[in-house]
């Protein structure tokens, strides 16, 4: 009995490795949830450099010269998904057809 509340059992000790393991996955999953405001999720400055993979200096560049919008609230700057969404769809270009 002592061997099983102690964690020296082999079966116990490699449950306790899953439950840390499927621990860490939710706190890692949570950890990014940003619930939705009126149906719009909004980005901070962080999250969206590393989402567009550009240095936050670049979305300074974006947001003085107006390419991108933006909300600062508080001294934090946040994006809205769907401006962002947006955004690439407006800069995306299609692969051309290729001779045949």
């Amino acid at each position: 009995m002592d061997e099983l509340i102690m964690g020296r059992n082999v079966g116990v000790k490699k449950v306790l490795e899953s439950m840390k393991d499927v621990l860490a996955l939710y706190e890692d999953v949570t950890g990014k949830y940003r619930p939705m405001l009126n149906g719009e999720r909004y980005l901070t400055d962080d999250e969206t450099s590393k989402a567009l993979k550009v240095s936050r200096r670049t979305l300074q560049e974006y947001r003085n010269n107006g390419v991108i919008p933006y909300y600062v609230l508080g001294g934090k700057i946040l994006y809205r998904e769907s401006d962002l969404e947006a955004l690439l769809q407006r800069c995306y270009h299609p692969a051309s057809k290729s001779a045949e």
